[in-house]
Parts: C-alpha cells; sequence; structure tokens
C-alpha cells in the first residue's frame, strides 16, 4: 500500500497547527517528550521498541498533492497551512533512549524538538509506534526470561492486524525473539523467516504417512513435522519411519505440553531419533513457558499474547510539551498541573547508577539547554541517551536489519545489568526507582 505517514495522525494536529500558524506561535521552538507515567500493573520494566520504525516514516513524512486536496476538502485546514504542508520538512533533532533499552516510570524516551508546528504533527505516529512496539518486545524480553533462553519464535502474524503484526515480529526480535513467521517483516528487516505446514497439510491428504512424505519430499528430512492432528504417538512413530533418524523435528500444538513433551522425547529416543527437537505452540505466554522450564522442549512458538503484550498493549506513553520558547524568545520550563496528570518541566538527561555491577536508580535530571550542558554525572553512571536526528539528518545507523540486530543483543545485556528480580514473573513494582532532579 502506498500511504503517508504524515496522514497516520489524529486530526487534531492539523487544526492546532493552522491555528498557531495563524497567531504566530507556530514557529516557536520547542521541546516534546514521550515518556510513561506508569509500567503495566505488576511489571518491573519496559524495554523499548518503535524508533527504528519512527526514523523509517520521518524520511516519508511529507504530503503529496492527493494529501493536501484531502486536507482542503474535508476543511481541516486553511489555505495559509496547505501552502506550509507543501514543504513539510522535520528540521528539528530528536534523542532518546536506545532500542532494546529497559525503561521505568518517568523514563524520558524520546525528546523531539524543534518549532512547535513541525513537532506536533508526529505525536500520534510517534506514540502508536512506540506503545506498541514497546508493548510487544517487554512482553517478548518476560517470555524470553521465562523460556530460559530457549528459543522463541513470532507466530502472531494471525491473531492482530496484518501491519501490527509486522510491527510485531520486528519489535518481538528486539525483545529476545530469534524469528517470524511473518513473510513481509521478514522482507522488510531481514528476519529469520521459519514455518512448515498447518494441519489443514495432513488433513488434505488420505493419510498422515502421506502428508509426511509430502512434506520431506518438499523441505527434506531436516524439516519439523506437526504431530498432533491424529494420535500423537502414532504421528511420531510414522515420522520416524518416514523421514528416519535424521528428521529435524516435530511440533505439538495442543494437550498437556509438558507432558506430553516428556513421552514424546523417550518416544523419539527409543526410536533412535536422539537429535530430532521439539518445538511446542498453543496460545503460550511468559507463565505457560515458566511452566515447561523443566519440559524437554527445544524452541516455542507464540502468537496471541505475543502481538497483544501478554495483556498489556500498550506502554500509556504520552507525548508532553515540556519547554517553549515565549514571547520574548526565551526558551522557558512548561508543565501540566492535571490532577494524576502532572508533568515535569524542561528538558531532560537520563542516567543510571549502578552498586556491584547491578543498576541501583534511573536518574533524570531537568534543565535548561545550559544548565544541561553543565551539568556533570557522578562517576560510574551511564548515559541513556543517544542523538537520532540531528537538526533533520537522520542517523542511518539506528534503521534497518543490523539496528533491530544490534537492539536484540543490547537488551540482553540491559536486562543483565538489572536485579535478578526484574525477571521475576511475580507482581511488584518496577525493579529500580526513578529519581528526577529539577536543577
Amino acid at each position: 500500500m502506498d500511504y503517508s505517514p504524515a496522514l497516520m495522525t489524529d486530526m487534531y494536529e492539523y487544526t492546532m497547527l493552522d491555528a498557531t500558524l495563524r497567531d504566530g506561535t507556530a514557529n516557536r521552538k520547542c521541546v516534546f517528550e514521550v515518556y510513561t507515567r506508569h509500567l503495566p500493573e505488576g511489571r518491573r520494566y519496559g524495554v523499548v521498541a518503535g524508533i527504528g520504525r519512527i526514523l523509517d516514516a520521518l524520511e516519508h513524512f511529507h504530503l503529496d498533492d492527493d494529501d493536501l486536496r484531502f486536507l482542503a476538502d474535508r476543511k481541516v485546514v486553511s489555505s495559509q497551512t496547505l501552502k506550509w504542508l507543501e514543504n513539510y520538512h522535520f528540521s528539528g533533532s530528536i534523542k532518546g533512549y536506545r532500542e532494546g533499552e529497559m525503561f521505568f516510570p518517568n523514563s524520558p524516551i524520546l525528546q523531539v524538538e524543534g518549532t512547535f508546528g513541525e513537532c506536533t504533527l508526529l505525536e500520534t505516529l510517534v506514540l502508536s509506534m512506540l506503545n506498541y512496539d514497546s508493548a510487544v518486545a517487554s512482553a517478548a524480553s518476560r517470555m524470553v526470561s521465562a523460556a530460559k533462553d530457549r528459543p522463541c519464535m513470532d507466530m502472531g502474524g494471525r491473531r492482530t492486524n496484518e501491519w501490527a503484526a509486522v510491527a510485531a515480529a520486528r519489535a518481538a526480535v528486539i525483545g529476545g525473539f530469534k524469528g517470524t513467521a511473518n513473510l513481509l517483516a521478514a522482507q522488510m528487516y531481514g528476519l529469520k523467516a521459519i514455518g512448515t505446514a498447518a494441519h489443514c497439510f495432513t488433513l488434505v491428504h488420505d493419510c498422515e504417512r502421506d502428508a509426511f512424505a509430502s512434506q520431506i519430499a518438499a523441505l527434506g528430512k531436516n524439516t519439523t513435522l506437526l504431530v498432533d492432528t491424529y494420535n500423537i504417538e502414532e504421528a511420531v512413530k510414522t515420522a520416524v519411519e518416514v523421514a528416519g533418524p535424521e528428521l529435524g523435528g516435530i511440533r505439538i500444538d495442543s494437550g498437556d505440553l509438558a507432558s506430553l513433551a516428556q513421552r514424546v522425547r523417550n518416544q523419539l529416543d527409543a526410536l533412535g531419533a536422539t537429535n530430532t527437537k521439539i518445538t511446542v505452540t498453543n496460545d503460550l505466554d511468559e507463565y505457560a513457558l515458566a511452566a515447561l522450564q523443566t519440559a524437554p522442549v527445544d524452541s516455542y512458538g507464540v502468537g496471541t499474547m505475543l502481538v497483544t503484550g501478554s495483556g498489556a498493549p500498550t506502554c500509556a506513553m504520552v507525548y508532553k510539551l515540556t519547554e517553549r520558547e515565549n514571547a520574548d524568545g526565551v526558551m522557558q520550563p512548561v508543565a501540566k498541573k492535571s490532577k494524576d496528570k502532572a508533568s515535569i518541566p524542561g528538558r531532560k538527561l537520563a542516567y543510571r547508577s549502578y552498586e556491584y555491577n547491578l543498576a541501583d536508580c534511573e536518574h533524570v535530571i531537568s534543565g535548561s539547554e545550559d544548565q544541561l550542558a553543565a551539568y556533570e554525572p557522578q562517576d560510574g553512571w551511564k548515559d541513556l541517551l543517544v542523538t537520532y536526528v540531528d537538526h533533520g539528518e537522520i542517523d542511518a545507523q539506528y534503521q534497518g536489519h543490523d539496528a533491530i540486530m544490534a537492539a536484540h543483543e543490547y537488551r540482553a545485556r540491559a536486562l543483565a545489568e538489572l536485579p535478578i528480580t526484574a525477571q521475576s514473573l511475580m507482581k511488584g513494582e518496577p525493579v529500580i526507582p526513578t529519581e528526577t532532579t529539577v536543577l
């Protein structure tokens, strides 16, 4: 589909732009910040994902003639604003947490700096990508921890919107997954693609033996055969008869997975197929994966619970103005004082401190540009912010396949730096506190 990221937004962003262009405030320099006030209930940490997709979208964030005509026909904005939009190009700067980084309440995950007009248009797109992708990556990270390093694969495409499926596959790999069943995601991002056959493949053949023989003829003995269409014990026996002890793997998609995996492992070993791998699927989540830790399972396919954030499909991130140029041309911190929604004024620095090589606190420092430039963190504090866009120039190292793989590795290191209680599936508070200092 050919579409404009500039219309993946809420109408009020364009009406605000229109009004501020009329009154002259659209050109005021501003700093917007993305953060979450709280983690999903009981979660110990979150994982940042989606920034690479934001950068990809930013490259194409402009309106063509059809888009401008749509805004004009709907009378969304004035002719003056349409003229301004003809040449729209984000010329500001963006910095934030790395993809794969841990985040906590009030972490300044992303900061967008530019004029009010150019920054306000990005709000919905930024939030939709960060909220969903980070929710999936956070769930994936919990699942990978529960799986105890046995590979997890994304099989959730059929359980969500077709475009969300592509985003979820990317976010899952950042969260620690090893591959995806979604071919478009594999093509777009260079991800490992996985998949062999479903139950319908067995059912369309006259018997299970014919189905297995057909699959092996097409894909080779290293393929994975689905063995729970009829009787698992008979299917495993037939699979080894057809493929021999070199059979690559079998998949179980129903029943008591732990008990079945144990029986199947013993049966495979007795048949001489000692190297045949066992994959299990069927509505897995982090709790089911934890329950399978002692079962002889080699890999997992996860679907519904992955693409829905395992019960937390959003991170409740918000995009708030924290600093703006006043009528005198001076940058001034601003904040909401709304009940239960108050924000922290000013642009931010973010660091993480450590004791005995384990993170013990997130430090958020708020102040003016000059104050932050002069700020000196304590020895050993880790700077959590990187620059993604510098005056309109996107840093390409944070886009594409290599960036995803770097985020995949970074997440594992960042999680290992947190206290081990971060990996607990029991409900609890964020594993480290966030301390905010206003200079």
